[in-house]
């Protein structure tokens, strides 16, 4: 696997060699001492997955205080566009993104630190996405940046009129207006 560092500090894309033939692929999706060598010791404890359809976004998510989560992301099926967002006050990246596309077939990875607002846009007909976290799901310590929030300054692909995202997104609370990380 080749991890590369991107320009957001503590943000990694991981792209796996992939082994192709006439019976289809292989590759290695993780290994905990690659992993550990590259980017440091981190417990995952749970791995998640979801299917959305074409036009859902899902984010800017994130867990406060001891129940902050790193993630480790990746597509199955179809074609996302992933984002992470450095929230972390005291960080040089503060404010800044990474977006990086990730699909079934680049089957790239984003790993994401604790300290990030993170979500996703589905580019696919349907998507099916996974992710490994560090911690558990914590209802109490939730929290969403909005995802069109100009400060940020995401830019998404699509027309704005074909998102379709949840009613507690819709609610999020602008960059200024969260609570961040120190």
């Amino acid at each position: 696997m080749e991890y590369k560092k991107t320009e957001v500090d503590g943000v990694y894309i991981i792209e796996p060699k992939v082994f192709n033939d006439a019976r289809g692929y292989f590759f290695e999706a993780w290994k905990q001492a690659d992993f550990d060598a590259h980017i440091g010791k981190v417990n995952f404890i749970q791995d998640n997955e979801s299917k959305s359809s074409y036009g859902v976004l899902r984010g800017l998510h994130y867990q406060k205080g001891e129940y902050s989560q790193a993630k480790l992301v990746r597509v199955i099926k179809g074609r996302v566009l992933d984002v992470a967002v450095d929230i972390r006050k005291s960080s040089p990246t503060f404010g800044q993104h990474v977006m990086v596309e990730l699909s079934e077939d680049n089957k790239r990875q984003l790993f994401i630190p604790r300290g990030f607002a993170h979500g996703f846009l589905v580019l696919s007909d349907e998507a099916v996405f996974t992710y490994k976290v560090d911690n558990v799901y914590a209802p109490q310590a939730e929290a969403s940046i909005r995802w069109n929030d100009e400060t940020i300054g995401l830019q998404w692909p699509i027309d704005p009129k074909d998102i379709l995202t949840s009613e507690k997104d819709l609610a999020a609370k602008s960059l200024a207006e969260s609570e961040l990380f120190e």
